[in-house]
């Protein structure tokens, strides 16, 4: 069984949002290395789809990347928050509308090779617009329903470039389309 085994690590970097480590793994032949862990809080994303099978997406930058992207709203979980409603309170802070009942539509680890980054991704089909300017105004550039049958020209063309937002939208196209 080939097994990479963690035998300690020491923190190298540490705030309210993340904690880097480096841990000393051993691998299955008896070798060790050196190995960058990324610890993150768990993180809630929300699709709502509308009954003419739209998305509501953000339209955002992302200075890491020097990227524009249509992306779902996410955010951490706080301590005990359940994910679920961590998802619909982010939904509508960054879009001004509150979704119905969130449902789970998958869990990916983006990155699991670095990275505990886990997300769930809740959905709903339907939402109702609580406000006109969302709270988190700073959050995109714009706020859009974007028919899901354009997701795959979208991802193609790479303005869906985030890897939650790519397997749940692909996921909701297949479901609502396939």
């Amino acid at each position: 069984m080939s097994v990479w085994r963690n035998v300690g690590e020491r923190t190298v970097y540490e705030n309210r949002w993340c904690q880097v480590a480096m841990a000393d793994v051993e691998l299955p032949d008896g070798r060790h290395l050196d190995h960058t862990v990324i610890r993150l809080r768990p993180v809630a994303v929300a699709a709502v789809v509308n009954e003419a099978n739209e998305v509501l997406l953000l339209w955002r930058h992302r200075f890491i990347t020097e990227a524009w992207g249509w992306e779902l709203p996410s955010g951490g979980t706080g301590e005990g928050e359940d994910p679920a409603i961590a998802a619909a309170r982010e939904f509508e802070e960054e879009t001004g509308w509150r979704p119905g009942p969130m449902r789970l539509l998958l869990a990916v680890d983006p990155m699991p090779g670095i990275s505990t980054s886990h997300h769930r991704v809740y959905w709903s089909d339907q939402a109702e617009q609580v406000r006109e300017v969302p709270v988190d105004v700073i959050e995109s550039a714009r706020r859009e329903w974007v028919p899901l049958e354009t997701v795959p020209t979208l991802i193609a063309r790479g303005e869906i470039r985030s890897a939650n937002a790519v397997a749940a939208l692909l996921m909701l196209h297949h479901r609502r389309l396939g």
